[in-house]
């Protein structure tokens, strides 16, 4: 049986390796042993990061929806009820969005749902 030579492969694999690690610390930019587990475990925080990034948007908006809200004296929790019985087809990032940045359309809002 002929002798397979695998060099090119190991190369490519490695060339591959060390692009996805490009700017870690230490040994695991450049030392394969050190560079596999890092990439995997890098692999696994973003998979979860990605999911927990929506919950940590949701927590944001709910915060900033509270503090524009306290200053027409009405609670977060009280406000949204208020949209919901009102039918107000509005999403906490949107009314959050518009607190922030289109204070005048969300106290219309605000006195709408009141």
């Amino acid at each position: 049986m002929p002798r397979v030579k695998r060099g090119t492969q190991h190369v490519k694999r490695r060339k591959n390796l060390l692009k996805r690690v490009k700017g870690f610390k230490w040994g695991r930019k450049s030392k394969i042993r050190l560079a596999r587990p890092a990439m995997l475990k890098a692999g696994v925080y973003a998979f979860r990061d990605r999911r927990a990034k929506k919950r940590v948007f949701r927590a944001l908006w709910t915060v900033k929806l509270n503090a524009a809200l306290r200053e027409y004296g009405i609670s977060y929790s009280r406000f949204i009820n208020l949209v919901k019985v009102a039918k107000v087809g509005l999403d906490r990032k949107i009314l959050s969005q518009l607190a922030e940045f289109q204070p005048a359309i969300f106290k219309v809002i605000v006195d709408q749902v009141k």
